[in-house]
């Protein structure tokens, strides 16, 4: 199977402002970055690899620019329709979609990964993500493997509820 050329909308007007808080963090990040995730939602117009059968989509990831508001508060800009709808394969017209918009805040070998994605960017939805306050210090400790936390929706989910912090992701759309 052919990698398509995907094309970027040249005039895309589908933008949004998104917005990380992050609420009682016990220190500091190494590093906080960002990217948006698109994908083809319409398998039909992808051929079938050969020997699986399968289809695989495309997909395309792109960083986001932040910029830090404040000390616990960063904003980039997205656009839901980035990529442009095309008959990569001559199979029809393959449409793109944003998948989510995720953030990476590292610290020692943990990244805490809040996200939000499409249906809560049109629902206006502000989803609301806890982690481990112990999980954030035992970063450091260079025994600990390296891993991810996408965190939980609820403190309650958590042993010591009282020890978390939160991140919240908001979505606004701003006229081009």
């Amino acid at each position: 199977m052919k990698t398509p050329d995907v094309k970027q909308n040249p005039n895309p007007k589908q933008r949004y402002e998104i917005t990380l808080k992050i609420h009682d963090a016990p220190g500091p990040f190494d590093s906080v970055t960002a990217k948006v995730g698109y994908q083809v939602v319409n398998g039909e117009c992808v051929p079938l690899t050969p020997g699986s059968g399968a289809t695989i989509v495309p997909r395309e990831y792109l960083p986001l620019a932040l910029t830090r508001v404040s000390e616990d508060s960063y904003k980039a800009t997205l656009y839901l329709d980035r990529f442009q709808d095309e008959d990569y394969y001559g199979l029809g017209v393959c449409h793109w979609e944003l998948m989510s918009a995720g953030f990476e805040l590292k610290v020692g070998g943990m990244t805490f990964h809040p996200a939000i994605m499409l249906k809560e960017i049109k629902a206006g939805v502000s989803p609301v993500r806890y982690f481990s306050k112990h999980t954030y210090a035992d970063a450091s400790d260079p025994a600990i493997t390296p891993f991810s936390d996408s965190g939980n929706a609820t403190r309650e989910e958590f042993k010591d509820p009282a020890n978390t912090f939160s991140t919240q992701v908001t979505a606004e759309e701003k006229t081009p």
